[in-house]
């Protein structure tokens, strides 16, 4: 490995640092070698990824020293926080420090943050509650401040914006049966456009990223595989699974009164979402992805390869 360039991947055994990890592993130049930074290094998915070559080291991402020891001799680093882990703005924030920290003391050339935009440039009304004291979408607001830790330590870093998941329409929301017995896909969009990619592509674009190298320091990118609308949404479903799928929009306060654990996170973000179409969904071309990760997946070539979660329906 000590004639390659060393990226190492945080969460390399998650769903972003996995599709990183493997865009590393798969490369027909063998352009990188992967470091594979993980909290359980003994994990069945940690040693899957040894037995094709990467290293793997454990770190704590609230030990700073572990963070640095683990960065040592790398080229570059992703770098990732697990918010909903937790639901701390505060840990999620002293983690991006000591990443920062860590990146800056190693000497890294290349950084990746996994980012996302500061909501509040947008929602400065009180129709969207104030949430941890001072934060409209927390997981949003906390990560987008967290760039900040990079600039001032004088890493050279290019944030990576992301968005929502087409893996959530397996776990949150998968077209349904209503009461009326018809298959209906329910979102808090209304009539906008949401954004959506792959878990597998945002590894997969980072991995782009770093074959540019650091000239896309201090650059943001905002990705999507594809930005629909809810009845576009609805459409490939039934186009895929052979049965009429209806779009039912649900309210944003539906979803902030369901009751699980960040709901409230979760509505404002539909509402920016929605509200704010042109701010997020506008920064974010699928065309202009595609030329950093050319393997970028619409929605229905992804849910091609996901028919089997969404038989039975």
């Amino acid at each position: 490995m000590s004639d390659k360039k060393i990226i190492a991947v945080v969460g390399a055994t998650g769903q972003q640092g996995g599709g990183l990890a493997r865009a590393i592993l798969d490369d027909p130049e063998q352009r990188f070698a992967l470091r594979a930074i993980t909290r359980n290094p003994d994990s069945a998915a940690a040693q899957a990824l040894a037995a094709r070559g990467a290293e793997v080291v454990a770190a704590d991402l609230d030990d700073e020293s572990s963070v640095t020891k683990a960065l040592e001799g790398a080229y570059g680093a992703y770098l990732v926080t697990a918010f909903w882990e937790y639901n701390s703005v505060e840990r999620e924030q002293h983690q991006a420090r000591a990443l920062a920290a860590a990146a800056k003391a190693t000497g890294l050339r290349h950084v990746i943050w996994s980012t996302l935009p500061d909501t509040r440039l947008h929602l400065r009304d009180d129709r969207v509650p104030t949430l941890h004291e001072r934060y409209k979408v927390p997981h949003f607001d906390s990560k987008a401040e967290a760039e900040a830790f990079f600039v001032e330590a004088g890493v050279p870093t290019t944030f990576l914006s992301t968005t929502f998941y087409f893996e959530a329409f397996v776990d949150f929301f998968r077209p349904v049966r209503d009461d009326d017995g018809v298959l209906a896909l329910h979102l808090p969009m209304g009539d906008r456009r949401l954004p959506g990619i792959a878990a597998e592509d945002i590894g997969r674009t980072a991995f782009g990223v770093f074959v540019q190298g650091p000239s896309l320091a201090g650059e943001t990118i905002s990705i999507s595989g594809e930005n629909l609308t809810g009845e576009e949404y609805a459409a490939a479903f039934a186009k895929e699974l052979g049965t009429d799928v209806a779009y039912r929009p649900m309210s944003v306060e539906a979803l902030r009164s369901s009751g699980f654990p960040g709901a409230d996170d979760l509505a404002n973000m539909f509402f920016y979402y929605a509200e704010h179409e042109s701010a997020f969904a506008g920064a974010r071309d699928p065309e202009a992805v595609r030329k950093l990760n050319p393997r970028l997946q619409d929605f229905a070539t992804w849910l091609a390869s996901r028919r089997e979660a969404f038989q039975g329906l």
